[in-house]
């Protein structure tokens, strides 16, 4: 039964009536009716919570971008393989056919008949075109009728010859008897030599016109065009019924090259031609065929260059055979001239090697790093590098080794390393030589040379 229970003290002022009234009842919570400095505290509390998980994971996502691993997780290594490898100059080349002829002709007149096109295969002294014969046949019978006309003078001369010289024979012997003077004999003389003279003419001018006639008879021999070589018509100019005009410069019918050897002229820059050496190995690859080399031996250097834009490109040639005909003319090539190259060699990524320092007083331009690397591939062999090697139990351990041929992307490792073992390519975080240092984890400061 809930009582209620009214109590009062002395030293209690009068309540006021504004105050309210309080009832408590026995055993019952009662209300926490003077508490709210507490309750605002708490209300605090959780508004700090959210700053806290959000510099909690700053901290995290700091950590894991740009603080500091350790040196096994923090490098990107490669695995020593063998392979192959080789240093070569690089250029830019055109096919062409290593012997091209233009078949034209040497007489004017209409071109009667082409009896090729182009892509067809001729073989020597085959008849490929027909020029209009009518002009030189006309020329032929004129010159055979002066011919005639002259043999029958020649006949006629002849024939006064001799009497002149029977008159002669006549003449001395009136002289000898005096029956005539001495001048109808000079006379019968000056006849003789006047006789023989003609005759001597007519030979002339008979020789003229057989050389004319036969003249006209080659010109003649010359409105039938032949092939000059076996090989491929790749071009006619000339089209059946057209007009040559062959008295200023010879009219191409057609070309003929000879397609089963074709040869690179490939465009190599002034500061790589004095690396080039005639009958080193070359091999160029077709941009349809990336991954097949046509190989040939440089034979020419050409010594005039072209030089376009003030670029200086000299012209260097080498030849490769063509016997399924896949090789045509004007196609692009990628060419390299092999100056050094090996076979199942130890080979390492070139981003691998640096160079140690040298020794003061030895020649300059002979500096550390990628930048020495570089010069390296033009003095050839037998360098002294350092690699780093990450060892089985994670550790990264310099080590010195002999460097063989050498490209921007490879190099040949003659001692020093053995196959299987793993290298530092490149580190991820500012461990190492301090290149990398305050960039995020897994990227890489560009080499400066």
């Amino acid at each position: 039964m809930n009582k209620t229970i009214k109590t009062a003290r002395a030293d209690t002022p009068p309540r006021n009536e504004a105050t309210p009234n309080v009832t408590f009842i026995p055993g019952a919570v009662q209300p926490d009716v003077v508490r709210p400095a507490k309750r605002k505290r708490r209300t605090r509390r959780w508004l700090w919570l959210p700053v806290i998980i959000a510099v909690a994971g700053a901290a995290w996502y700091g950590w894991t971008r740009y603080g500091e691993s350790p040196a096994s997780s923090a490098v990107v290594t490669e695995v020593v393989a063998r392979g192959d490898i080789e240093n070569a100059v690089t250029a830019v080349g055109t096919l062409d056919a290593v012997n091209s002829v233009d078949a034209g002709a040497q007489v004017s007149g209409q071109l009667k008949a082409l009896h090729v096109a182009i892509g067809d295969r001729v073989t020597q002294n085959q008849l490929v075109a027909e020029i209009d014969p009518a002009t030189i046949e006309n020329r032929i019978e004129i010159d055979q009728a002066e011919l005639a006309n002259f043999e029958a003078q020649l006949i006629s001369k002849k024939a006064q010859l001799v009497l002149k010289q029977a008159n002669i024979d006549r003449q001395r012997n009136l002289v000898v008897t005096k029956s005539v003077p001495q001048s109808t004999l000079d006379q019968a003389v000056a006849d003789l030599a006047a006789a023989g003279a003609d005759v001597n003419a007519i030979e002339a001018q008979i020789r003229k016109q057989q050389a004319t006639l036969a003249g006209d008879k080659v010109d003649l021999g010359y409105t039938k065009i032949y092939a000059p070589i076996s090989g491929t018509i790749v071009a006619n100019p000339a089209k059946a019924g057209q007009t040559l005009n062959a008295n200023q410069t010879t009219p191409t019918i057609v070309t003929i090259a000879d397609l089963s050897t074709m040869t690179v002229k490939a465009q190599v820059s002034e500061a790589d031609v004095i690396r080039l050496k005639l009958g080193m190995d070359a091999y160029f690859t077709l941009l349809g065929q990336p991954g097949k080399r046509f190989v040939g031996k440089l034979r020419q250097i050409q010594p005039m260059p072209d030089t376009t834009n003030n670029v200086v490109l000299y012209y260097a040639l080498f030849d490769v055979p063509n016997p399924d005909g896949e090789l045509m003319m004007s196609m692009s090539a990628q060419v390299f001239f092999v100056r050094d190259a090996a076979t199942d060699v130890l080979v390492v990524p070139s981003s691998a090697l640096t160079y140690p320092q040298k020794a003061p007083g030895e020649a300059s331009g002979k500096g550390s790093g990628r930048h020495d690397g570089t010069r390296s591939e033009a003095r050839g062999e037998g360098r002294k590098a350092q690699v780093s090697v990450v060892t089985a139990s994670g550790a990264v351990e310099t080590r010195d080794v002999e460097v063989g041929i050498r490209n921007r992307v490879s190099a040949e490792i003659k001692s020093g390393l053995d196959e299987g073992e793993k290298v530092v390519v490149g580190t991820g975080s500012a461990t190492g030589n301090g290149r990398n240092a305050g960039l995020p984890r897994g990227m890489r400061m560009p080499p400066m040379f």
